[in-house]
């Protein structure tokens, strides 16, 4: 009988997967807590939260029940000319635990959605007030998705070579902030034909884990601001705790126009995605001329069920006992970073909540396409932890249940592996 894994390999096109230069998938078959099991008993500690998502483990009780309790009473609903208990009840908790002040939620189902609406937001929200203001500003180094839209708002490179000619033109600012950026983006901002700038706050995820202050943004949202351009801010990664706040955005001096949730939403359990904005911006879209529509959605748009979760997450993620344990996780990894400044291996050891990130001197290519990604990958799960580095960047990034115990196994991996590249 042939394994799950060669049954996969005649039939599943797998992602960010390079057929001939990986290995193949690790089958898994269940999973609990910050533990996932393999086909052949094999366990491994989700030390990337299966891909920055899974907030408060696999099989929470708490959430399996409300997927379970709301499956009973509503699967799913089209959401055009619907609505529901649990949509209408997860938008009002949002907006009340929202940083600054949101009126409005648009309900997606991934991240890369919710940063094209939020795009085709901004840019309509122009139109239909009659201006020409189409230009877009993002930093170096970001990535928000894959998308046509949110992949040309991101960095160009190995990810969207192919369709650089299809892509719209986007502005860039460094995350340096100094005065020639300021100038720069005063410069950009006066020429009034941006309309919005885009941002990940205070960490860029795929970008490598890249820390950068919340002045620098201040910085460029108090020129923003004074143009008149609409600030989005992609919290899909950041937010739902991640960098320490619930949301990273809180950080800030100047509120972003719109901000973009998805990931940690349902706690890593079921896809769902938002995009908020105020009164204002949805205004623009309130006529009875018919062109003025958002004509934007999906099928799967505010799912009962995932909304459901999506609630009943929120309220773990806000209560004191998950603050508590995201600190306690930050302090952690930041008695671990005095072990990693000592080893020759390791650059720029960081911290950012309950993201600890450090590069590695590997001698060879940087970025994505670092042969450390992949070495580190089996290393990794030989002992017993999943680990997926970004290239020559190497995180953890556990779920907020992992145990002591459980980081003591993972940090240990980690120095083992630096003092292997010595």
């Amino acid at each position: 009988m042939s394994t799950l894994v060669e049954r996969d390999a005649n039939l599943v096109w797998h992602p960010f997967t390079q057929v001939e230069l990986s290995d193949p998938p690790l089958p898994v078959v269940s999973a609990r807590g910050s533990t996932l099991v393999l086909e052949d008993g094999t366990e491994l500690i989700d030390g990337i939260s299966s891909w920055w998502c899974n907030t408060h483990g696999h099989g929470h009780p708490e959430l399996c029940r409300a997927a379970s309790q709301q499956m009973q009473k509503l699967d799913h609903v089209i959401f055009a000319g619907f609505t529901h208990e649990p949509a209408v009840a997860l938008a009002e908790e949002l907006l009340r635990v929202l940083p600054h002040r949101y009126d409005k939620v648009f309900f997606t189902d991934n991240g890369s959605s919710a940063v094209e609406v939020a795009l085709k937001m901004a840019v309509q929200f122009r139109h239909n007030r009659g201006e020409r203001r189409t230009k877009i500003i993002a930093l170096d180094d970001s990535y928000h998705g894959d998308t046509f839209g949110a992949m040309a708002a991101g960095a160009r490179g190995l990810f969207s070579a192919p369709f650089e000619e299809l892509l719209f033109q986007v502005e860039r600012l460094s995350t340096e902030g100094s005065q020639n950026d300021l100038d720069r983006c005063h410069a950009l901002c006066a020429a009034g034909d941006v309309a919005a700038f885009i941002f990940e706050p205070l960490v860029q995820g795929a970008g490598g884990m890249k820390v950068y202050p919340a002045k620098v943004l201040d910085g460029y949202m108090e020129v923003c601001k004074a143009h008149g351009v609409l600030c989005i801010a992609d919290e899909v990664m950041t937010g739902f705790g991640r960098t320490g706040p619930l949301f990273s955005s809180s950080a800030l001096r100047y509120a972003p126009d719109l901000i973009c949730l998805s990931k940690g939403l349902t706690g890593g359990t079921l896809p769902l995605a938002v995009t908020a904005c105020r009164d204002e911006i949805f205004d623009a879209f309130r006529s009875k001329d018919h062109t003025r529509t958002f004509f934007h959605g999906h099928t799967y748009t505010a799912n009962p069920i995932a909304c459901a979760v999506a609630q009943a997450s929120l309220g773990l993620t806000t209560s004191e006992a998950c603050a508590e344990r995201r600190a306690a996780i930050e302090r952690q990894h930041a008695e671990f970073v005095l072990r990693l400044n000592a080893l020759e291996s390791v650059r720029n050891p960081r911290v950012a909540g309950t993201i600890l990130a450090f590069d590695v001197r590997d001698g060879g290519t940087a970025g994505y396409t670092s042969d450390v990604a992949r070495q580190a990958a089996r290393f990794f799960t030989k002992r017993g932890v999943l680990m997926r580095p970004l290239g020559n960047v190497v995180y953890c990034m556990p779920p907020y249940c992992v145990l002591d115990r459980e980081l003591v196994l993972v940090y240990g991996a980690l120095e083992e592996f630096c003092w292997a590249l010595r």
